[in-house]
């Protein structure tokens, strides 16, 4: 902790996707025993804090999104005894430990919804959402992310639930106390268990329009777009009510020392930034992707880091996001030169940054064959180039048979270029993408202008980006390339290169003449602060 800052602050998060992290069994797919054997390398990068996909007592429709029992631990990654040692085991080596909660829905075999569905009298029946159709079709014209009707028919009961997900995705009733109730007590279930906070999955979901008024169509819809995209989704999503719901999770969390409650919101940051609270009273961290979605360009980014900058609340605290379990690699969306340059922007901006596994070494999206296929997403809608499994394969440690993941047959096919792209080969290689990272992180662990220092944009012209970060009356100054050609900078720019991504000019005087080559960031610390 840094002065007042708190570790969710200050810290740097990870997010594991556990079914690829690490297999200790042999089984093909990861596990918490693997997680627990690789926490040497999360503290040796840097890391401050480990957050986990799913990994609650599933069927998997949706690798574990689709949840049948919130306090427990699905057999395919170990057992409860697993998850308190991998607690321990984090905790001792400094490391926090961050779950996924999925509140919006549970999977159809969850007992609660396999009593909702029992009857229409059923004491659960309202613990889901449930509604007669008009006429000879659904409710309304809601969507599924996953295509088509958000509504699906129950013969037995003659009414049709809500899923804004695959169907076998029900959606809760948080309209219902009791189901606030119920959540509520699974997350202080978790948290008495020693968990630092949770990542709320589709926060934004929560709470859906009393009237089931129509989404509207959507004036941006362009073909070739997500069929979800048709409507704008102003009744079924980001309902004002939700926040007296983010409210209600962030007071459990309050009952217990030093947590933190994420939220995943795909919003633009002028409507994300409601999910803080009317008094800071929401989500500390409501998950900001922008960076996923913008131009790859100086001017795009810098308006960005503006933008949301202007709109945050009094004393809320800033977050950024590069990739996850849901987007493209960031190497293959951007180039991994470029791949570079983000990994610099990413650790030097204001807020708290979250890496995605296998980020750090510059991992691809793979191409998976048709038979290997095993999103849902792209198995419902197949050729739109919406699949998940090329962001999601396995963590490539050495060039041994399979990575060094698994002694088995991996579950999601391996990159083909992992023999040169792996954290053995990276850790050698003095100027590899891994090493640029832990100097990143070691420089931010070090330099508390980085960790908590406050933003201001120096310059922003062409491909060029310059900001200060300050703290305490001590500056340092971050310059990107976003271009592919050699950029000069300002010649008033005198001190001391601390960093480069290119790792080739560190802790070296700034030349008279200095330039910075194509997709080239450093970080200077200037001869005079200010």
């Amino acid at each position: 902790m840094i002065d007042n800052f708190r570790w969710w602050q200050s810290g740097v998060l990870y997010q594991i996707y556990p079914r690829s992290f690490q297999d200790s069994d042999g089984d093909g797919v990861g596990d918490l025993r693997g997680i627990i054997a690789r926490l040497p390398y999360l503290r040796e990068l840097g890391v401050d804090a480990l957050w986990l996909s799913p990994v609650f007592p599933s069927p998997m429709a949706d690798f574990g999104y689709d949840i049948s029992d919130y306090t427990g631990i699905d057999p395919l990654f170990g057992a409860m005894a697993d998850f308190d040692a991998l607690v321990a085991a984090a905790h001792a080596q400094g490391l926090k430990v961050i779950l996924d909660l999925v509140p919006n829905h549970t999977s159809d075999r969850h007992p609660w919804f396999i009593e909702s569905r029992s009857s229409r009298n059923n004491p659960k029946r309202d613990w889901y959402i449930w509604r007669d159709g008009q006429g000879s079709g659904p409710p309304n014209n809601w969507l599924s992310e996953f295509g088509g009707s958000a509504w699906q028919f129950d013969e037995a009961s003659g009414q049709y639930y809500y899923h804004a997900f695959l169907r076998s995705q029900p959606d809760l009733n948080w309209r219902n106390p009791d189901v606030r109730e119920a959540m509520h007590e699974v997350m202080r279930f978790w948290l008495r268990r020693g968990v630092d906070g949770f990542r709320v999955d589709v926060m934004w979901h929560l709470i859906k329009d009393a009237q089931f008024r129509d989404d509207p169509p959507n004036p941006d819809f362009m073909a070739g777009m997500p069929p979800y995209q048709e409507l704008s989704h102003i009744h079924s999503t980001d309902r004002p009510e939700v926040q007296d719901i983010v409210a209600g999770l962030r007071r459990v969390m309050d009952e217990f020392e030093d947590r933190v409650l994420i939220g995943e919101i795909y919003l633009p940051p002028e409507k994300l930034t409601a999910y803080y609270g009317k008094n800071l009273d929401g989500a500390q961290l409501p998950f900001n992707f922008s960076l996923i979605g913008t131009p790859w360009t100086a001017q795009s980014v810098g308006d960005l880091i503006d933008r949301y900058e202007k709109v945050l609340p009094q004393g809320a605290w800033p977050n950024w996001v590069l990739g996850n379990h849901d987007r493209m690699r960031l190497a293959s969306r951007i180039g991994e030169d470029q791949a570079r340059l983000a990994a610099m922007l990413l650790l030097t901006l204001r807020g708290t940054p979250t890496l995605y596994y296998g980020d750090e070494i510059g991992m691809t999206q793979v191409t998976i064959p048709p038979d290997r296929v095993r999103d849902p997403w792209e198995k419902n809608l197949p050729g739109r180039g919406l699949g998940r499994d090329g962001c999601r394969t396995p963590m490539q440690w050495d060039q041994s048979r399979h990575a060094g993941f698994t002694n088995g047959e991996p579950w999601l096919p391996l990159g083909d270029d992992f023999a040169r792209r792996n954290v053995a080969a990276e850790t050698a290689d003095k100027t590899s993408m891994l090493n640029l990272y832990r100097a990143l992180l070691d420089l931010r662990r070090k330099r508390p202008e980085l960790a908590v220092g406050s933003y201001r944009r120096i310059l922003q012209d062409g491909d060029l980006l310059v900001y200060q970060r300050e703290h305490q009356g001590r500056g340092l100054i971050v310059a990107l390339n976003f271009g592919s050609h050699i950029i000069p900078l300002p010649k008033d720019l005198n001190g001391q290169i601390l960093l480069s991504n290119f790792m080739d000019r560190l802790n070296c005087p700034v030349p008279i003449d200095f330039t910075l080559r194509g997709a080239e960031g450093v970080v200077i610390l200037p001869d005079s602060p200010g």
